[in-house]
């Protein structure tokens, strides 16, 4: 999930940046043979790999762009060892010195943008518009954490007779961001600004599905100004993972990710004491109020269920509307769901573009299946789409679904399934869509829409969930942390609340008289 300022706002101004630059050409036409791992300032083979190579796709077309290899052993030490050396150099640098290199490398990926959108939305299947907003949003945590590097400090504190203490924040030494596919280039900026802002070395393994864009990030890093080796990147899967959480010169983890991962990843950090961040999934709630802005709460919803084909981990896919606007409400939904265009993402009119892979949109429609033997309507949507273009006919697309007639003991209301599906469910009083709001082992986010601001913020409060919205979805700038309660994960990326998860305090008391003794 991801950084996302309104959508709705930011793009109409974001398509006037550079534009015709992403052209639907470029669709079915990109591959790449470069190595994909990153060390010591050079793209690199992997010294050795575990298992054999995965095929890249592109989700557009369905075609195999590039092949991954697993880094073995060997290569996670090498860059680990890497970063562990370029740390040495780079945390004795004063805040300001590390701020003006994270400005640098903010100032490359703002006149870049247009190039690493358009590697995105061919790696991820997400439309240009909102690789665009994704882009943006990574220069500006760069440029955020930039400007919080020289201001880090600790504490003084006076103690009687003259002597007195002081904190100080200090680096862990090499850190491990673990990545998701979703947001491959911006959840790479979430982790690496804060960590290296505060002085700290980074080792990324991207997702196996998604691995081209990050590359490019450690490279902007190095031409940034950044010791070779400060940000390595790592190719793999779990077994590479592994490596990486267990490796002894590793300090600090952070991942983003499903539950079942996130469990295996605090198993192993626990291991060696190792401080993780989690940022998991969710079955975020919308709750819609009777007295809401209407317009604005349909435009909310689609928000809040289609961004990024609904391959979004704070989605609020349980949609609870008020009885007595539920009929106009769901109408409205079904009706602008309809009418969202679906097809090649590098075209600047194209809505919602291609989930990211085979098995992945046949895990949708196994639940979308599953929903309607469980007794909900399909009101809208859910079935495969074949675009007209020809070079897109295997691509990985499917209808935007709206189900209506939903429960809430439903598998599709209590499973995420990181999909374009809504599930819709009626609600009488605040009381009980507050208790069913919270009855779900997740709690990353939640929204409401109504115009009482006095309910709004007694029902936010009520809410078990880390990231909650009142009157809009999916707003999540760089200055507000972000993270979930529960099985969602703790620990927050983004704001200055991820210079904590990226530091560890040190107290130093200074005593200026004789010691006490009772010996």
């Amino acid at each position: 999930m991801l950084s996302r300022f309104r959508l709705l706002n930011l793009l109409p101004r974001l398509c006037t940046l550079r534009p015709g630059l992403a052209m639907s050409s470029l669709t079915g036409t990109f591959s790449t043979q470069q190595p994909l791992n990153y060390r010591g300032a050079a793209r690199v083979l992997p010294a050795d790999v575990c298992g054999p190579a995965e095929d890249v796709y592109e989700p557009a077309t369905g075609r195999v762009i590039s092949k991954v290899q697993s880094s073995g052993e060997k290569e996670v030490d090498l860059a680990v060892q890497s970063a562990k050396a370029a740390f040495q150099t780079w945390s004795q640098l004063s805040g300001m010195e590390r701020s003006r290199v994270l400005l640098e490398a903010a100032r490359i990926i703002r006149e870049q943008r247009e190039e690493i959108a358009t590697l995105e939305t061919i790696n991820n299947g997400k439309s240009i518009l909102e690789a665009r907003v994704d882009i943006e949003i990574s220069w500006q945590c760069l440029e955020y954490y930039a400007g919080l590097a020289g201001a880090l400090a600790g504490e003084y504190i006076q103690l009687p007779g003259g002597s007195f203490g002081y904190t100080r924040r200090e680096p862990f030494g090499v850190c491990v961001g673990i990545g998701a596919w979703n947001y491959p280039f911006q959840t790479a900026c979430w982790k690496a600004a804060p960590a290296l802002a505060c002085g700290n070395a980074m080792v990324f393994k991207p997702s196996p599905f998604t691995p081209i864009s990050v590359v490019r990030l450690a490279e902007i890093f190095t031409e940034a100004g950044v010791p070779p080796g400060l940000f390595n990147v790592v190719q793999g899967g779990a077994a590479t993972g592994q490596l990486l959480c267990h490796h002894p010169d590793v300090a600090k983890i952070s991942f983003t990710g499903s539950v079942p991962t996130g469990i295996k990843i605090m198993e192993m950090a626990s291991k060696g004491i190792k401080p993780v961040t989690l940022e998991l999934g969710g079955k975020s709630p919308l709750i819609i109020f009777s007295d809401c802005d209407f317009d604005n709460a349909v435009k909310g919803a689609l928000m809040a269920n289609f961004l990024t084909q609904g391959e979004v981990c704070c989605n609020g896919t349980r949609v609870f509307v008020e009885r007595q606007i539920l009929d106009a409400f769901t109408k409205e939904v079904v009706k602008r769901t309809q009418k969202i265009r679906i097809g090649d993402p590098l075209l600047e009119d194209t809505r919602m573009g291609a989930l990211i892979n085979r098995p992945h949109l046949d895990r949708v429609q196994a639940f979308i299946k599953q929903a309607k033997e469980q007794g909900a309507k399909v009101l809208c949507g859910g079935d495969l789409y074949v675009p007209d273009d020809p070079k897109l006919k295997n691509g990985f697309y499917m209808q935007p679904c709206v189900l209506g007639d939903c429960r809430d003991d439903m598998t599709c209301v209590k499973e995420e399934i990181f999909g374009p599906v809504m599930s819709i469910l009626p609600f009488d009083t605040e009381d009980e869509v507050v208790e069913r709001a919270n009855n779900t082992k997740f709690g990353l986010a939640g929204g409401v829409f109504t115009r009482d601001i006095q309910k709004a913020h007694r029902v936010v409060a009520a809410l078990k969930a880390g990231m909650c919205f009142i009157n809009n979805y999916n707003i999540s700038p760089v200055e507000l942390p972000f993270g979930g309660f529960k099985a969602s994960g703790f620990g927050r990326e983004n704001g200055q609340a991820a210079l904590e998860c990226y530091s560890q305090l040190k107290t130093v008391c200074v005593e200026m008289g004789d010691v006490e003794s009772v010996f």
